[in-house]
């Protein structure tokens, strides 16, 4: 069984200091609806682990909207936090125990009786495939979560879980963006298109470094802006438009996750399906990123 995700993806993570009220938070979830943007990216460490409380206040609020959204959440982190005094280093956790305790945990924060999509965090060096295998078989048999993938996954820690787990890889999460192409070289996105596994960018314009006029003093930043401004102008838009369109030209169809408490932001991102790059003005974005020419 397959989600059906909006193309555009709702980045909460720094929901915890847009300090929005509930009713505030409620009607930017209703706006960004109506702009077809319907899936919402959570993790459980978020905002030192409220973010899904947050949101969850606003599901709670109005319980109707949950038929009319997707969400996204992720397990794996263990962070040093004030909630959790017993951990005393930062480490990672894949194991059964902490995947299912972590979910139920986002379950009742979230005020709802299921995820969309449950996505690994991160590669754990101590990870049991098996093991991770039989947590998300335990969460789709309770009909805890639909589907499930991965985050900031390499090629062949992919390859190890697409092997080995009895239920579909559908998703990896990575950083992507004009400032960050190493995915493209990698063979994660090559990756992605061989075994249909949906790309999500994280930080897909930098975290807007791309367009914060103290960060031009850096060199790298500069040159790409500059080249966004070029491209840009080809097509009557803005630079941050290009951005993303410079995303949606890839072959592996990239979901960007949108990170903005701002929906002028989320709605740029939206924009910017309608602009399609051509070959020359993809690659000298690429050019302006990389410093130097394809060989």
């Amino acid at each position: 069984m397959s989600v059906k995700l909006s193309r555009v993806i709702h980045g909460i993570m720094r929901i915890k200091s847009w300090n929005y009220t509930t009713e505030e938070l409620l009607s930017l979830i209703y706006k960004l609806i109506d702009l077809g943007v319907t899936t919402f990216d959570l993790a459980d460490i978020y905002g030192d682990y409220e973010a899904q409380e947050i949101f969850g206040r606003a599901l709670e609020k109005d319980p109707s909207l949950r038929e009319k959204i997707q969400l996204i959440s992720k397990v794996g982190i263990v962070l040093l936090s004030n909630k959790h005094p017993q951990v005393y280093v930062k480490h990672y956790d894949t194991s059964k125990k902490h995947i299912i305790e972590s979910v139920e945990k986002t379950l009742k924060d979230l005020r709802t009786d299921h995820l969309d999509v449950l996505l690994i965090h991160r590669p754990d060096p101590l990870m049991d495939p098996n093991e991770i295998s039989e947590a998300f078989e335990y969460l789709k048999e309770k009909g805890m979560v639909l589907t499930f993938g991965v985050s900031n996954f390499k090629p062949q820690h992919m390859s190890l879980f697409v092997e080995k787990l009895s239920l579909p890889v559908l998703y990896n999460q990575v950083e992507i963006s004009l400032w960050n192409v190493e995915s493209l070289f990698d063979g994660t996105l090559d990756y992605c298109q061989q075994k249909d596994i949906l790309p999500m960018a994280w930080s897909p314009v930098a975290g807007g470094r791309l367009f914060k006029e103290e960060d031009r003093k850096d060199e790298r930043v500069l040159r790409i802006y500059n080249a966004l401004v070029e491209i840009a102008k080809n097509h009557s838009t803005t630079p941050e438009h290009i951005a993303y369109a410079w995303l949606y030209k890839h072959p592996s169809k990239i979901y960007p996750v949108v990170g903005s408490g701002k929906f002028e932001r989320i709605k740029t991102a939206v924009e910017a399906l309608e602009i399609d790059l051509d070959r020359q003005e993809w690659f000298y974005l690429l050019k302006a990123s990389r410093g130097f020419d394809v060989l």
